[in-house]
């Protein structure tokens, strides 16, 4: 198959989406607490973005309904999903108030924990930067959870799992 090149634009839309897609991420869930309750957004543009001081990073659209409440919020958690929580990512990307006391409490920082996670990051709000059509929210890493698992990854709009050499 022949390769394709063009210059991002209002007419490659479609075709930017699609290259941006060859790229396999990991599937996150990003918590905070709010003065109505917990709040969740499903996110897949999460990086690592220093060791020292230990800071990662999220991307918000800004067209979404909760985006200023996390440019906002002082405190989140984002949870990386496990390969068996696609349900859970899903509900999340089209309800952000979709919490039921059996799905999560509360954590020892104030933020909404879920269950299931591979790794769950307890994070401080560092900075936070518009950028285009999102936000780029830093946070200052103050505790860690891993769990062993394989992770949820999403490539080309369809979501998989990883498989790991034995």
């Amino acid at each position: 198959m022949p390769s394709t090149r063009f210059t991002p634009g209002t007419d490659t839309v479609r075709a930017y989406r699609d290259a941006l897609g060859c790229f396999a991420t990991g599937v996150t869930v990003v918590t905070t607490l709010t003065q109505q309750g917990p709040l969740a957004i499903t996110v897949n543009s999460f990086t690592s973005v220093s060791i020292e001081p230990p800071l990662l990073l999220w991307c918000p659209d800004r067209s979404s309904l909760r985006h200023d409440a996390f440019v906002a919020a002082e405190r989140f958690a984002i949870h990386v999903l496990a390969e068996d929580q696609l349900t859970l990512a899903q509900h999340f990307a089209r309800n952000a108030e979709g919490f039921s006391e059996g799905n999560w409490h509360k954590s020892t920082a104030g933020t909404p924990a879920l269950d299931g996670y591979i790794a769950r990051f307890e994070c401080q709000k560092y900075e936070s930067h518009p950028a285009g059509d999102h936000s780029i929210i830093l946070g200052q890493v103050c505790e860690v959870e891993t769990r062993p698992g394989n992770g949820l990854v999403f490539k080309r709009g369809q979501f998989g799992g990883f498989l790991e050499q034995i």
